[in-house]
């Protein structure tokens, strides 16, 4: 392999390990909930699930556990 290509996965790898360096300000994810798959989106610090619960609680399960995975990241 070229050294500037080992150099460049040795970078990935010191990024991977400082996760503070990442702020996810938006995105669209698949979810696949018991019955069928939802949408969510987070934009501006807001979240929105297409499924039926979300529009009346402002949060949903699918919500939930995907904060939980992504949490330290998300730009809140």
């Amino acid at each position: 392999m070229q050294s500037s290509v080992i150099g460049k996965i040795d970078k990935a790898r010191q990024y991977a390990q400082e996760r503070e360096r990442v702020n996810i300000t938006s995105l669209t994810a698949t979810f696949q909930g018991n019955h069928r798959s939802h949408r969510l989106k987070y934009e501006d610090g807001k979240w929105s699930c297409s499924c039926s619960f979300f529009p009346n609680h402002g949060m949903c399960s699918h919500t939930v556990a995907f904060q939980r995975i992504a949490g330290p990241m998300l730009d809140q």
